[in-house]
């Protein structure tokens, strides 16, 4: 059982929670190791479609990288899926939403920007502080965020390690949806039920083409490049039951293959 981060299942919707509380939810390298495993497991599962991640109480999301663990010379290597078993996966098709809890600091904001959805509660807070502790934030989050808002905002907090609030990350464009404090979670389920009540296969090759797409330097050129993923969709038993559902007036029933 993980002694780090606990993983529960409530139909084909995963829950991922960095259960740290003493540390602000900050990650070590038995917590990385512990979340690889959650998300192997999660990326090979036919029946869980939607993964949510989140922190351990109502303070912190997550603090990011244990400096103490660190300062105290131990072991901090992750494993090759990255930081949080997660930053490095990109090829990882399944959606993931971040239900942003509190503060979402370095290595934490950068699992929130690896999310395809972040869901923040309106008291939570974003930033990139490493170069104040003489680091970088080399976990994705130079080039995650400098993709995800425009640049000379993106550079605005990189290079200053200021703190966003919510709402601004809203304005700015890299949070999805602010809730109430206390609701990040909740408002996280009621995406990945929006989203488990499409095919799952039709999500994964709209997340897939989407990233791909943006390799990219024209729409043209994206739109015309081949992906295996609408391939595989167009095989699955999920693009027959989609127009036979709608046909026969009723709610599809997805196979997720």
């Amino acid at each position: 059982m993980p002694e780090f981060c606990k993983a529960e299942r409530d139909g084909h919707i995963l829950t991922v929670t960095m259960n740290r509380p003493e540390r602000m939810n900050a990650l070590h390298s038995p917590s990385h190791f512990e979340m690889d495993e959650i998300f192997n497991d999660f990326e090979s599962d036919p029946e869980l479609w939607v993964a949510i991640v989140t922190g351990a109480g109502d303070k912190a999301f997550s603090a990011g990288n244990d400096l103490k663990w660190q300062a105290e010379g131990k072991k901090t290597d992750p494993p090759a899926s990255g930081f949080a078993g997660l930053v490095n996966r990109f090829n990882m098709k399944k959606p993931i939403i971040g239900a942003v809890n509190g503060l979402a600091m370095g290595g934490g904001f950068e699992v929130a920007l690896a999310c395809d959805i972040i869901i923040a509660a309106d008291n939570a807070f974003f930033a990139l502080p490493e170069p104040r502790v003489g680091l970088a934030a080399l976990a994705g989050g130079l080039h995650r965020l400098s993709r995800q808002i425009p640049m000379k905002q993106a550079m605005g907090m990189i290079l200053t390690g200021r703190r966003v609030m919510a709402e601004e990350g809203y304005k700015l464009g890299f949070v999805t949806e602010v809730v109430p404090e206390g609701d990040a979670l909740e408002g996280a389920r009621r995406w990945a039920e929006l989203i488990s009540e499409c095919s799952p296969v039709s999500i994964r090759t709209s997340k897939d083409v989407v990233l791909r797409g943006q390799d990219h330097p024209s729409v043209g050129e994206a739109m015309l490049a081949e992906y295996q993923s609408i391939e595989d969709m167009k095989n699955s038993l999920d693009f027959i039951e989609g127009p036979l559902a709608f046909s026969e007036k009723r709610p599809p029933d997805w196979k997720g293959r």
